[in-house]
């Protein structure tokens, strides 16, 4: 060995050993009991599993179990039995181990942490998307018995985009498609706030770096702007709480990038017209003759005799806690040089849990925790839906996602008993979380004593009365207006059921028809049978016998004489593409070389991903398009890189919204600008006046961003226009 390796070894090994030191420091200061060995030996064994092995950005591979054990630590809150899990989540993958050695050396429970970490090694979806989703829905199925191994899980996931850059452009929208899909929902549903915006910020930062740089470049030069708002808006309040003898914090909670560039996204409007960009954070002390509760009703209190509040943007999160465990009082106040200022006021515990978690806390902390929280009940229902005999591994995981409610509402029985939904539950959702049986055999409900359909969205402080019918059953088309996971998970569950019991009828009338015919009715032949009447599946055809849709011939000999047959099962293969470089979209011979997704209707110049087909036609839809996550996530090996060629000079759709105040001649000048200045086609035009107000859309061609950037800067300064941005049509 030279002298440069050796010294080289030496060096890698004192930062190995400085992280781990750090991680026992770590650990010590917190509230956990010391089990200071069982982690050293568990260091040890990962160090000596994982030796001479390193990580694509040439680093040890060592100090990644390190980093997600000191996540675990630190911004987890968890203790000794997860950091172990956490420094030897990669051995079994990895290394020459089983989990019966670990087991062996460390015990029952890492070992079995472990275990549900190996099971999903790798992301959420890979190339066999359907064995992945399996692999989830196992993985959540142990949440209700350990819900450290989805919490160590995320805090793999959140070092390996800490440590993203290293890794090529597929590998990046991999990750990043699965973590906006999935894992950052998760996190939010499991109130881990601070990991939750980490992932979404980190997401948008190797998705946009443009976009990313330029709203870090504008928080940072606001910065002095929100101190001095935040300075004068404090002095008051400081006295205030001060006269009341509070032990307090007052800080100010800067909204995420992520956030505030999704805002711009989903409202058209550029970054000055963001009004909520930050928010002030009250954090008490408890004390021990005054409940938390009351003591932040005492703080509003307090507030409100300084500054006068907005009462349509109270929200009380401590009566009622968020179903995540998330509390405090929410209050928007008219501040300094009247600007409109969220405040949000709670205690330590509850500032901690909205940081770390409740999941963190939750069965582990050494003080009593109530067992039928709302994550309690979220749990139980996850169990339900992925126990169910019915349920379908890839449909479970938009079933999930529809369960990771990103907002809520909280509704009540006729008896007061309060029901957390979320925010767009219909009365047939609520029929559902009451009982299976209620729901399948509502017909209407009472909101609030009034008769109200079935399809009708509820809003907190409603009060909801189901009202049944022993002669009702499901209709199919319930599931247009079902949101809930539990709900949408039952309906279909009975119309599977009632499909069967009508297929096995069909099938009976088949087997019945080729008996008549003599002939044995042994599989393929039915198959045939099916291919001849249009249907891939014999199922389907099965279902149409028994509704009458198809009627059997009393001699069925002809038919199988027919050369119409079921399409083979491997005759759609996702063709192969070069994805070492950009797929470059493109006009061949006036034909394109690509479809524009109508979900989002990308135009040259905006950043775009492609989807391949199962005909081979590469679908383009703009990055930020919802859909353009979800395929990302979901089907990673479809996903393509492309670029616009700068050859491209055929027009493509594009609207304008347009808001302003009514007058003579505006809409003349606007379409004027539109048609001379720019030299493009209004293929739309649809306009709306009221009380001197108008608003409208204007659909038109155009060959690229610019086209509409420049046009918006143009219209934006004609007289009495108020805001024109580009929509989605």
């Amino acid at each position: 060995m030279s002298a440069l390796t050796e010294e080289k070894e030496l060096l890698d090994d004192q930062l190995v050993q400085e992280e781990f030191e750090r991680l026992l420091d770590d650990y010590l200061h917190s509230n956990h009991r010391r089990k200071v060995k069982v982690i050293t030996e568990a260091f040890e064994f990962a160090r000596n599993a994982h030796k001479g092995m390193r990580r694509r950005s040439g680093e040890l591979f060592i100090m990644h179990p390190l980093a997600v054990a000191r996540i675990v630590c630190n911004e987890m809150g968890l203790g000794s039995t997860s950091i172990c899990s956490a420094l030897l989540h990669d051995v079994v993958e990895d290394c020459e181990y089983t989990v019966e050695d670990i087991k062996n050396k460390f015990g029952d429970k890492i070992a079995e942490i472990v275990d549900g970490l190996t099971k999903i090694a790798g992301g959420v979806f890979g190339e066999h998307i359907s064995q992945q989703a399996e692999t989830f829905r196992k993985l959540l199925l142990t949440m209700n018995n350990d819900i450290r191994v989805i919490l160590i899980k995320m805090a793999d996931r959140l070092h390996n985009l800490r440590t993203l850059s290293s890794m090529p452009p597929k590998t990046k929208h991999r990750v990043t498609g699965e973590t906006l899909f999935l894992y950052a929902p998760l996190a939010h549903r499991l109130g881990l706030f601070a990991i939750k915006t980490e992932l979404e910020d980190l997401c948008f930062k190797y998705d946009y770096p443009k976009d990313y740089e330029y709203i870090h470049n504008k928080l940072k030069t606001s910065e002095e702007s929100r101190q001095l708002l935040f300075r004068k808006f404090a002095k008051p309040v400081d006295k205030k709480l001060q006269e009341m003898e509070l032990t307090y914090e007052m800080r100010t909670r800067v909204k995420s990038s992520y956030s505030i560039w999704n805002k711009m996204q989903k409202k058209n409007v550029p970054f000055e017209d963001i009004y909520d960009i930050f928010a002030v954070r009250i954090i008490f002390e408890s004390k021990k003759e005054v409940d938390d509760q009351n003591l932040c009703f005492d703080i509003y209190s307090a507030i409100t005799k300084i500054y006068r509040p907005r009462p349509d943007r109270f929200r009380d999160w401590v009566t009622i806690p968020k179903a995540n465990g998330y509390q405090a009082l929410h209050m928007t106040v008219m501040g300094p040089d009247g600007y409109w200022i969220e405040i949000q006021i709670r205690s330590q515990q509850m500032d901690e849990i909205d940081e770390k978690g409740f999941a963190a806390h939750w069965k582990y902390k050494e003080q009593y925790v109530e067992e039928d929280t709302e994550l309690d009940k979220w749990l139980h229902t996850i169990t339900e839906i992925l126990e169910s005999p019915d349920s379908n591994s890839l449909d479970f995981l938009d079933t999930l996602k529809m369960n990771l409610f990103a907002s809520e509402i909280v509704v009540f029985t006729p008896k007061g008993d309060i029901k957390t939904m979320p925010k767009g539950a219909t009365a047939l959702d609520f029929a559902y979380e009451l009982h299976t049986d209620i729901g399948n055999s509502c017909i209407a409900a009472k909101v609030n004593r009034q008769l109200v359909p079935l399809s009708h969205p509820l809003s907190s402080g409603d009060q909801v009365e189901i009202l049944t019918s022993v002669s009702q059953t499901p209709n199919p088309k319930w599931l247009d207006f079902v949101t809930t996971a539990k709900a949408h998970q039952k309906l279909e569950a009975y119309l599977r059921r009632v499909r069967r019991e009508i297929t096995k009828k069909g099938e009976q009338k088949l087997i019945e028809a080729f008996k008549r015919s003599n002939i044995e009715p042994i599989s393929s032949l039915q198959d045939k049978i099916a291919g001849y009447y249009g249907f891939v599946k014999r199922e389907d055809l099965l279902y149409a016998i028994e509704k009458g849709d198809v009627t059997l011939p009393e001699n069925i000999k002809n038919l199988l004489q027919e050369k119409k047959e079921t399409p083979p099962k491997d005759s759609k293969k996702i063709p192969q593409y070069d994805r070492t470089k950009p797929y470059v979209l493109s006009e061949i011979a006036f034909n394109r070389n690509y479809v524009i997704a109508n979900c989002c209707k990308p135009i040259p110049d905006e950043d775009v991903l492609g989807f391949i087909n199962d005909d081979g036609t590469v679908t383009v839809h703009k990055r930020s398009c919802q859909m353009a996550i979800r395929l990302s996530g979901s089907f990673s090996d479809r996903i393509l890189p492309v670029e616009w060629s700068s050859s491209i000079n055929l027009p493509f759709e594009a609207t304008l919204e347009i808001k302003g105040i009514d007058s003579i001649g505006v809409l003349n000048t606007i379409t004027k600008t539109i048609s001379e200045d720019f030299n493009v086609n209004i293929l739309r035009l649809l306009l709306d006046t009221k009380d001197g107000v108008f608003e409208g859309t204007i659909k038109m061609l155009v060959h690229s961003v610019k086209d509409i950037q420049e046009m918006c800067q143009t219209i934006s300064k004609i007289k009495n226009i108020q805001s024109v941005a580009r929509i989605a049509d």
